[in-house]
């Protein structure tokens, strides 16, 4: 089992809902995106999915795409985010982190190498949301082989015929897309998310957290209440890109992650 599977079975004997919260590595620079990740644990996040930035990220909006950039503007890299990695894990052994970004980067370094080196500096979950499930044998397979989950994304236009194709692979979780667009673009309504998650859980065992469109501790509060829990992505990020102390932006964490929690 992954620190992944741990943890989601850890929420189950809890009653406990999940709260996932997205960060850019090194967005706006290094020190403060590791003082940020260090901190989204004592904030009540469950689950951490580290963005790895990437010139076109096409599944992104505005927020997440500025992010990357400060951060590429920075000096990150692939190996730099994988050193954060290392720096979170010397003092936190059992909080799950998602590697989530695109292909580009990984191809580059090779497969089998990233695969050893995400595994070694601590990362248990990969989302590559470039990479179809007709893709599996390029990055998916042997990601599970390395012992990493590969988590798929499932979308309202995923329909019943598509459905077991993204999940016939998929480990970890279920990662529903709330909406129909990019990060950040529109607000998530539990009434149109509920149906859909019953829908994806009736395919499948594992938990499905829903993402996209969760700006507030009630929205994730009401998408939590009818999914294994929620992600926040673009609020963090644009709470962090207005400068605020790394301490304020994790108040704002903590008061999202209560929100999923309360569900």
């Amino acid at each position: 089992m992954t620190r992944i599977d741990t943890k989601f079975a850890q929420l189950a004997e809890q009653g406990t809902k999940a709260f996932v919260a997205y960060i850019m590595a090194g967005d706006p620079d290094t020190e403060r995106s590791l003082e940020l990740m260090r901190g989204l644990p004592g904030a009540g996040v469950d689950v951490i999915e580290l963005g790895l930035p990437f010139t076109d990220p096409m599944a992104d909006g505005a927020t997440i795409q500025l992010a990357g950039q400060r951060a590429l503007d920075a000096g990150m890299t692939l190996e730099k985010t994988l050193q954060m990695v290392r720096a979170f894990r010397s003092e936190d052994d059992t909080t799950p982190i998602v590697l989530m970004g695109y292909y580009n980067p990984i191809y580059s370094r090779g497969v089998d190498k990233f695969l050893v080196d995400a595994k070694e500096a601590g990362i248990d979950g990969l989302i590559v949301v470039d990479l179809p499930p007709e893709e599996d044998a390029e990055l998916c397979i042997p990601a599970q082989k390395a012992g990493l989950n590969f988590i798929r994304l499932a979308t309202p236009t995923t329909d019943d015929d598509r459905l077991p194709k993204v999940l016939q692979n998929t480990s970890g979780f279920v990662y529903y897309v709330s909406i129909t667009g990019i990060t950040g673009a529109a607000a998530a309504q539990a009434t149109d998310v509920g149906p859909e998650v019953a829908r994806i859980k009736a395919k499948t065992d594992l938990p499905v957290i829903v993402g996209f469109g969760i700006r507030t501790p009630d929205t994730s509060r009401d998408i939590a209440s009818v999914a294994d829990g929620c992600v926040v992505g673009s609020a963090i990020v644009s709470e962090m890109a207005s400068g605020k102390p790394v301490s304020e932006v994790l108040d704002f964490v903590k008061s999202l992650s209560d929100g999923a929690h309360s569900a």
